[in-house]
């Protein structure tokens, strides 16, 4: 298979990893791009529940099980299977092919979780592996999450540069595999990366104020997908009523679920 150039260009990245931080976007292809305002469905833990009418359903890329997998494409939907393209997760099979080096800082509220040097060539090559899987799970795209390292507390020197290359090779590598791309917040670099991906996952943009940064994929017709977590928008009618309010003259697909997002409930904008 072709994998994406790594042609060299300048740049700190550049002279790190060998990879050209300016690498254009793969915008051919055959993969699966979802419109706006898609129906989705988002659980990470638990047995899935395969029930609901909606056209999406994002899932564990590792745990889930490839008869899970077939039997929501069998019923027409599309599945969009989650790693973690940022962080090292302990109690993931490839959790060995980790250098001790590469592993740093623990991530806030995510003990067994820490943010990884995306600078590093073996890092990306389990990345690689990763959408690998996915293709071979038969998943209709991916969710790369925390691709945000450089603007948190990471335990490494990363720059903005490091995060755009890194991001950005990966939804290539992605789109070579004829997978769809999501991004995974990373509000600040939307407008560098929206052409390269196929649809933006946002946890809380209504919560904290942050849906306007998003409305670059909407305007490149491309979906918002957008998590909730206040619990009080479950009991609070008026609140929960403008929220969706907001939510839809944005055009975003707007679920509140639980921030274990096991299924224990869930409530729909759509």
């Amino acid at each position: 298979m072709a994998m994406v150039s790594c042609d060299s260009g300048g740049g700190d990245s550049e002279e790190h990893t060998g990879i050209n931080p300016d690498i254009p976007p793969l915008l051919e292809g055959t993969w699966y791009r979802p419109a706006v305002r898609v129906s989705w469905q988002w659980q990470l833990s638990g047995e899935v529940n395969t029930t609901y009418a909606v056209e999406l359903y994002d899932i564990d890329l590792f745990d889930t099980p490839q008869s899970t997998i077939n039997r929501l494409q069998i019923q027409g939907k599309r599945v969009i299977c989650y790693f973690s393209a940022g962080s090292y997760e302990a109690y993931r099979s490839d959790a060995g092919q980790f250098d001790e080096a590469e592993l740093g800082s623990t991530i806030e509220g995510f003990p067994d979780e820490r943010w990884l040097d995306i600078r590093s060539e073996n890092v990306i090559r389990i990345m690689r592996n990763r959408l690998d899987l996915a293709r071979q799970k038969h998943c209709d795209g991916v969710e790369l999450d925390n691709v945000d390292g450089y603007h948190n507390d990471s335990g490494f020197n990363l720059t903005a540069n490091d995060q755009l290359v890194f991001n950005r090779l990966l939804a290539n590598e992605a789109h070579v595999r004829g997978l769809a791309v999501a991004l995974k917040n990373d509000l600040e670099q939307v407008v560098e990366l929206v052409t390269y991906f196929d649809l933006s996952i946002n946890e809380q943009c209504h919560e904290f104020d942050e849906c306007d940064l998003l409305t670059p994929f909407i305007a490149s017709g491309k979906p918002v997908l957008n998590a909730e977590y206040q619990s009080q928008l479950i009991g609070d009618v008026s609140l929960w009523a403008h929220v969706c309010e907001v939510s839809n003259r944005m055009q975003f697909s707007t679920l509140v679920l639980p921030v274990s997002l096991d299924d224990a409930f869930r409530l729909s904008c759509q």
